[in-house]
């Protein structure tokens, strides 16, 4: 299987991370939702190619004080792959 993976933006609302920071979490983001659609299974309209203009995910994601990018990106990703999965 061929996935190609754009994220044109990405909202952080109330986030409090730096412009360095954010891009970080997008490409872990990216990251991350490539791997766990490479291993699962995805909705028809997006087996056949397709996009998504926005997604909201609505998973509640848990941050420490010493909680990094790479962390923040994969529950990011892990949260819009349930929204979109057949899971």
């Amino acid at each position: 299987m061929n996935i190609n993976l754009h994220i044109e933006r990405l909202v952080l609302d109330g986030l409090p991370v730096s412009r360095r920071d954010a891009s970080r979490i997008q490409t872990a983001v990216e990251s991350e939702l490539v791997r766990l659609l490479t291993a699962g299974e995805i909705t028809g309209l997006l087996q056949s190619g397709g996009a998504l203009p926005s997604l909201r995910a609505n998973t509640v994601i848990s941050l420490g004080a010493n909680t990094n990018t790479d962390t923040i990106g994969q529950q990011i990703a892990r949260s819009v792959y349930g929204s979109i999965s057949n899971d």
